[in-house]
């Protein structure tokens, strides 16, 4: 019998893929890809029959329903699930993955509101089961400098933090095309994506959150918002709409290998819409955001997130006791699951799909001395600027030095979220919001920072 680690995917969407990839590629010979479990059974069967074409001697593996969750697990002999359906789900499979005796791994974020997390937290505890969240943005080589400066005590103690993320009118405006739209699903931006972001905050500066107060609201996107700036043609979908097919916002699926494969022939199973209009209705998401956030270090932050900027990317600076560390750096945006990605990417940058080469500029200055530019390693392979890959190794090849604690685990994985859930509970209240008050950690606090 092999001794390969064996893993299940629940979750066929378009993320599933960076791990199914990796088990399938370089991390084959010591681990194994055994199960597939969705809702769909048509993804299931597109990856099948798509790796069936793309891997040298693979062999279609079994798939499985939700209600069937458990029986995988036993049937397959699983030892960890890697968890990547939609958001308001992680909870459950995560949980039930540990109550069944198996490791997991799970797409960010953790989850999406205080009670599934607590659920989380109590449920590790409970089982003694390890749950590692995947933050591919610790690993990319400029935030892992960042790191590396602020932790060698470049700039002294971090007193304070302006964080700006920017999405673009591409990346930006796919998250009000599909599942993300609605907050009962993915937690909003504030949950979804900038959990990515709060993340890192509490790694650079290795605090937690402890304070929280935020404004938002749907500024640019959503119906009423497009009728204020004069659009008179609306659709509710883009596939099969004339009006659609016209709009610079619209996603055509049809051409689309990956897209119409995963979703457009899909959704006769499960109704689910992937290429719906950024200006229709239904929409209870935020688009442009402004939080405060103070840490247990004493540390306060100023964070910002726009989801329909003509350019795509983040600028961040630190106030230190001895000085001023900047970061900025423009990204390529994507749209997710779609085949047109590598195009983009090889568009922008006239190489391989995947090379990073994205402008960046790292700052260093000290009180009373000159700027320094840092030079930054650059990475050739994967997404989140090199991250991926590095992140890939950690999670499938455990065991490398890591003086910089990149691996995050589910306390982490809750820190990150916290400061999004308590944004969307000041959205709606006006009022901060203390962490401590959100869950009840079954163990010491302490993240992996």
């Amino acid at each position: 019998m092999s001794d390969r680690k064996r893993y299940a995917v629940v979750g066929l969407g378009s993320r599933s893929a960076m791990f199914t990839k990796a088990l399938l590629g370089d991390y084959a010979e010591k681990n194994e890809l055994v199960a597939f479990c969705d809702v769909n059974q048509t993804r299931m069967d597109y990856y099948n029959n798509k790796y069936s074409q793309e891997v040298e001697g693979y062999k279609p593996v079994a798939t499985y329903k939700p209600d069937q969750f458990e029986k995988m697990i036993a049937e397959m002999k699983v030892d960890t699930v890697i968890v990547t359906s939609k958001d308001c789900t992680h909870h459950e499979y995560i949980c039930r993955a540990m109550e069944a005796g198996c490791d997991a791994i799970s797409e960010k974020p953790m989850t999406t509101d205080a009670q599934k997390c607590q659920q989380i937290l109590d449920t590790q505890v409970k089982t003694g089961k390890h749950l590692t969240v995947t933050f591919n943005y610790r690993y990319a080589p400029r935030n892992s400098k960042v790191r590396e400066l602020i932790q060698a005590g470049e700039i002294g103690d971090v007193v304070s933090v302006h964080f700006e993320w920017l999405l673009n009118t591409k990346h930006g405006a796919d998250y009000f095309r599909r599942w993300h739209r609605d907050k009962a699903n993915s937690g909003g931006l504030m949950v979804h994506k900038a959990t990515h972001h709060f993340d890192l905050v509490n790694w650079w500066i290795g605090s937690q959150p402890a304070k929280v107060f935020a404004l938002g609201g749907l500024k640019f996107y959503g119906q009423e918002n497009a009728k204020a700036r004069g659009v008179t043609e609306f659709y509710e979908r883009c596939h099969g709409s004339e009006v659609g097919l016209k709009d610079p916002f619209g996603l055509n699926m049809e051409n689309n290998k990956e897209l119409k494969g995963l979703y457009l022939d899909a959704e006769h199973e499960d109704g689910y819409i992937r290429d719906q209009s950024v200006f229709g209705k239904g929409i209870n998401i935020e688009d442009d955001m402004a939080v405060m956030v103070g840490y247990q270090s004493g540390a306060t932050m100023s964070y910002h997130l726009t989801a329909y900027s003509p350019w795509e990317g983040y600028r961040v600076a630190f106030n230190g006791t001895k000085g001023r560390l900047e970061l900025f750096c423009q990204e390529s945006a994507y749209v997710s699951g779609s085949d047109d990605d590598h195009n983009f990417a090889r568009n922008v940058s006239g190489g391989s799909p995947y090379e990073v080469k994205e402008p960046t500029q790292l700052v260093l200055q000290h009180h009373w001395q000159k700027p320094i530019l840092i030079d930054i390693p650059q990475s050739n392979a994967g997404g989140h600027g090199g991250g991926d890959a590095k992140l890939l190794r950690d999670v499938f090849e455990p065991g490398t030095p890591d003086p910089l604690k990149h691996a995050a685990s589910h306390v982490d994985g809750a820190m990150s979220i916290l400061t999004g859930i308590a944004a969307n509970i000041c959205f709606q209240t006006g009022q901060p919001v203390d962490i401590p008050s959100l869950v009840k950690f079954p163990e010491p606090e302490a993240a992996c920072v």
